[in-house]
């Protein structure tokens, strides 16, 4: 078969430097970094992380809080460059990593439609265009006027969600931002995403509803302290991770 991956990520570090002695007040901060007192501690979130994806493909990314799954979606995004190794991912990216990233809480519902737009590359022209169709999705036509600051998690889960996929991105990530809505936008969500798979959208979805993973994605990724534990089929693996915690819900 050949190797037509959208996504690839090998050998992939990711390292933050922790303060590793407690700071009460930014001045404080300043002078022990002007005095080179200033203590920290390395990190490594993801350590010598490969995945490979193909177009088309669905992966689970599973493990515990803390396991470094938002940090190699983020690293995907770009929003995180790799301490060591690489990694690529061709074509268009519609990123649900953040609840609320791209929002502008002063602004209302309508305003940060066009804004949230701008920050996934839409002109205003296109965003007119889809305007009904988002709002629509979205179920909001009775907040269109009222601050984002406002909004329930849910609701701004909502709009994300629906300005995000209201096209077919050549790559969908979507973070644990469907688990604050209620259960009828997570079903109506997941079938949107599925005809996105059908339509040869690749998704990279995480969520600790292991039950969803194994309904929407054909392959997962298991992390554990930033480092991969198993990768494969869909059943194999959550079928391991399950085996291991016991539970439904980890």
């Amino acid at each position: 078969m050949k190797d037509d991956f959208v996504i690839e990520v090998k050998n992939a570090t990711v390292r933050f430097n922790m303060a590793s002695e407690k700071i009460d007040n930014l001045k404080e901060y300043f002078i022990k970094l002007v005095k080179k007192e200033l203590m920290f501690k390395e990190f490594l979130a993801l350590q010598d992380v490969n995945l490979k994806v193909r177009k088309g493909e669905a992966w689970g990314i599973i493990g515990t809080n803390g396991s470094g799954k938002s940090t190699l979606l983020k690293l995907i995004c770009g929003i995180l460059s790799p301490y060591k190794g690489s990694v690529s991912a061709n074509g268009t990216i519609a990123p649900l990593i953040e609840l609320g990233a791209g929002f502008d809480g002063e602004l209302t519902a309508r305003e940060n439609i066009y804004l949230n737009g701008a920050v996934l590359g839409y002109s205003k022209r296109f965003m007119q265009e889809y305007f009904e169709e988002i709002v629509e999705f979205a179920e909001l036509w009775d907040f269109l006027d009222m601050p984002i600051k406002n909004y329930s998690s849910g609701m701004a889960a909502r709009l994300g969600f629906s300005i995000a996929t209201v096209v077919r991105p050549d790559i969908l990530i979507c973070d644990e931002v469907l688990s604050v809505g209620d259960i009828a936008f997570q079903r109506k969500c997941e079938r949107r995403m599925r005809d996105m798979l059908e339509s040869g959208t690749t998704l990279l979805y995480v969520s600790h509803s292991i039950g969803s993973v194994q309904e929407i994605c054909d392959h997962a990724l298991w992390l554990e302290r930033g480092r991969e534990v198993m990768s494969g089929d869909i059943h194999t693996v959550t079928d391991e991770y399950l085996n291991k915690y016991d539970t439904q819900q980890v």
